[in-house]
């Protein structure tokens, strides 16, 4: 049986975000994880900037998901890519749960979580060119037009994500709305030190590193569509 139970994301105080704090359910499974498994698997923003080699235990390449929701995509890439480090941020309590619920019982070692908000862990705790892949799959499209301030996809969060992607580093994102994805296209051909690794202005191929979801599935079989930009970071 489900209970309420609220775990407040570590963030500060901004203009404007690309989210909304939701209140939710969080399962006796969930909350019993952040008792047994943050200690293993959460990180805090106020520890400030990281060292992956010391917090991993190894130099790998190190990949970054903003924004993982319930984490099974991410849980997939980690168990399936066990060359690859992977630090997820999600401000919601219950995909934070699940996820280090199911890590801990796969027993993973190449994964670690933040609950904040991702421009002050990319700011406060990812040192420059350390990430071999950002990854934002589905954000929220804020489709309304007096919304659209609040997309993640804006210039000057690309550019502070550029700083963190070693040379040829890739900017990996994927939606499932098309005004969003022209949206995302038009930033990120503007953004500078990024290459289209399709063609100026095309979108990719899904990658097989990326999972296809149950929601991506059902949109297939509807006639959906679902669209990848795939960027590399040019040398800063």
């Amino acid at each position: 049986m489900s209970q309420s139970f609220e775990i407040k994301p570590e963030y500060k105080q901004k203009a404007i975000r690309s989210y909304v704090i939701r209140g939710g359910r969080i399962t006796e499974a969930q909350k019993k994880a952040f008792d047994s498994a943050w200690a293993t698997y959460g990180l805090s923003l106020f520890d400030g900037l990281i060292d992956p080699q010391r917090i991993f235990g190894r130099k790998a390449p190190l990949v970054l998901e903003v924004g993982f929701g319930m984490g099974d995509s991410l849980l997939e890439m980690a168990e399936t890519q066990p060359e690859n480090d992977f630090i997820g941020i999600e401000v919601h309590p219950p995909g934070v749960g699940r996820l280090i619920n199911n890590a801990s019982k796969a027993g993973l070692t190449n994964l670690k979580v933040f609950m904040a908000d991702a421009v002050d862990v990319l700011e406060d705790c990812i040192p420059q060119h350390s990430l071999s892949r950002f990854q934002l799959y589905f954000p929220d499209p804020w489709h309304k037009k007096k919304h659209n301030k609040r997309r993640i996809v804006q210039q000057p969060f690309m550019q502070l994500v550029h700083s963190k992607l070693e040379k040829n580093g890739i900017c990996h994102l994927a939606t499932d709305w098309e005004h969003y994805a022209d949206h995302m296209m038009e930033v990120m051909t503007l953004s500078e030190g990024y290459c289209n690794q399709a063609a100026e202005y095309c979108f990719s191929s899904r990658p097989d590193y990326r999972p296809l979801t149950k929601f991506e599935r059902r949109g297939h079989r509807l006639g959906h569509g679902v669209w990848d930009l795939l960027f590399v970071a040019k040398a800063a």
